[in-house]
């Protein structure tokens, strides 16, 4: 009977150990997904500067437009410091004024033509293609991890643990419908 008592609770402890050792590989996974979010976050908030200047030179007096993309640019790099909760939605609003700027080299074919703008425009178009899986698999980390510290076992201890749900990187449902509206450019 002792033995049956022993082996019961030895396959407890085990189960209990691989369920923890779990919810830490997916705090972890969790984690650096959000590391690679963060990287293509700063390449595009790096680029922005440079495209504003070179967009300055042919539009210098779309000044507005160009002041909020930089307004929005270091918005979304203080709200990236505090997490994805906050910059979803400081991301939401830099697209929206990115898609102005871009809406501006349609009505100066100069601009359009400059091979440093082309250039520019192509790497962000890049980076927000990478931007976009990072989202998707920083939000399916978040999925799974979300999950499993809801399942049973990890349900009665997760919490105890410091095993805390994590936030989706999501952009709220008013700053959606701006990022994809088709900008207005008035001259």
């Amino acid at each position: 009977m002792e033995w049956v008592i022993l082996g019961i609770l030895a396959v407890l402890i085990i189960w209990l150990v691989v369920v923890y050792n779990r919810l830490v590989a997916l705090r972890q996974a969790t984690g650096q997904s959000w590391s690679d979010v963060d990287v293509q976050l700063n390449q595009r908030h790096d680029l922005i500067p440079n495209l504003v200047e070179t967009v300055k030179g042919y539009a210098a007096h779309e000044k507005s437009t160009l002041d909020a993309v930089i307004q929005a640019r270091n918005a979304a790099v203080t709200a990236q410091a505090q997490g994805p909760a906050a910059a979803g939605p400081a991301e939401g609003q830099l697209g929206a004024a990115l898609g102005r700027l871009f809406a501006l080299s349609e009505a100066y074919p100069d601009l359009k033509a400059n091979q440093n703008f082309l250039g520019l425009q192509s790497e962000l178009s890049d980076i927000e293609n990478k931007l976009a899986a990072a989202r998707r698999f920083y939000n399916a980390s978040v999925a799974e991890y979300n999950a499993m510290t809801e399942s049973i076992p990890a349900v009665f201890f997760a919490k105890s643990m410091g095993f805390q749900q994590r936030g989706f990187f999501e952009i709220p449902e008013a700053d959606r419908a701006a990022v994809q509206a088709t900008p207005q450019v008035r001259f």
